[in-house]
């Protein structure tokens, strides 16, 4: 009987390893699973830093020629308004006499197509 109490022991022993080794194992798995994702998600961090510099870069380059087009659009639209002040300085007392000539002179005359009634 001592032998087989023996064994017993033995297996009970061997089954306990057996237990702390798969413990140590899923410790392990848990912890090797934890650095996955801390290294995945710094990687994707990184990646995401990446890319809105990226973005950033590109939106600066596109709205920098966009202001320098708006600056050229506003210098146009100044001279524009430059020239049509200027221009109406000019004309404006040149027109005002015609339409005054026009609406003062009259000359009243006799339709041709009025008959008179004898």
């Amino acid at each position: 009987m001592p032998s087989q109490s023996q064994g017993i022991q033995q297996l009970l022993q061997a089954e306990k390893r057996a237990k702390d080794k798969l413990e140590e194992a899923k410790k392990r798995k848990g912890k090797r699973l934890k650095q996955a994702k801390e290294e995945a998600t710094a990687e994707i961090d990184h990646y995401r830093l990446q890319r809105e510099k990226d973005f950033r870069n590109k939106q600066t380059t596109v709205m920098g020629s966009q202001g320098n087009i708006s600056a050229k659009i506003e210098e146009q639209t100044t001279e524009t308004i430059r020239n049509l002040t200027s221009s109406y300085h000019r004309n404006m007392e040149t027109m005002m006499k015609k339409l005054l000539s026009t609406i003062c002179d009259i000359s009243p005359e006799i339709h041709p197509n009025f008959r008179h009634a004898v």
